[in-house]
């Protein structure tokens, strides 16, 4: 699994690249090799369990926001992508380590960065982490990562497909 890193975050919405600056379109960005994509998430009471702390499966729906803010980065709207293609992701597979918990009003950085890249389906490294408090900015800490494995299938009958070449290169390029 990936380690957190304790260097600054990026902004949200931007992927972060190590500490280098990077240049060109977010969308440019977001798909290049390497890239990070990171999405804030501020934890409400819906998030809790009974302890005050982040109910477990609510990671999942985190991390399925991020990813889906991702596609929007890369001009990769889901509802369009089935209508034009008649083919959807879906997620096959998940594997998640829980490291700290997260409680009511934790500002989260949650991210997502391609692992491997196959022709029917990729895989996802995911985080969540916590936003440090104001006296160390830029600091987070590794709550939650996963592996998500994501395929592409005809929405009819949910049978693997190849993911077109035009969406493959948006993906990696």
């Amino acid at each position: 699994m990936p380690e957190a890193e304790t260097s600054h975050a990026a902004a949200p919405g931007r992927p972060k690249q190590g500490s280098a600056p990077s240049g060109g379109s977010a969308a440019d960005e977001v798909a290049s090799v390497g890239a990070t994509f990171s999405w804030p998430v501020r934890v409400y009471w819906e998030d809790t369990d009974a302890g005050g702390i982040v109910y477990y499966a609510n990671y999942l729906k985190f991390f399925e926001r991020a990813r889906t803010e991702w596609l929007r980065a890369l001009g990769l709207e889901q509802q369009a992508l089935r209508a034009q293609t008649g083919a959807m992701f879906v997620v096959s597979e998940a594997a998640i380590k829980y490291h700290l918990s997260a409680r009511l009003d934790d500002q989260l950085l949650v991210t997502a960065k391609i692992g491997t890249m196959g022709r029917s389906s990729f895989t996802m490294e995911q985080q969540a982490l916590r936003v440090a408090a104001p006296a160390n900015p830029g600091e987070v800490e590794l709550l939650c990562a996963a592996t998500v494995r994501i395929g592409w299938v005809e929405a009819s009958g949910l049978k693997p497909a190849r993911i077109p070449n035009n969406i493959l290169q948006a993906l990696k390029t």
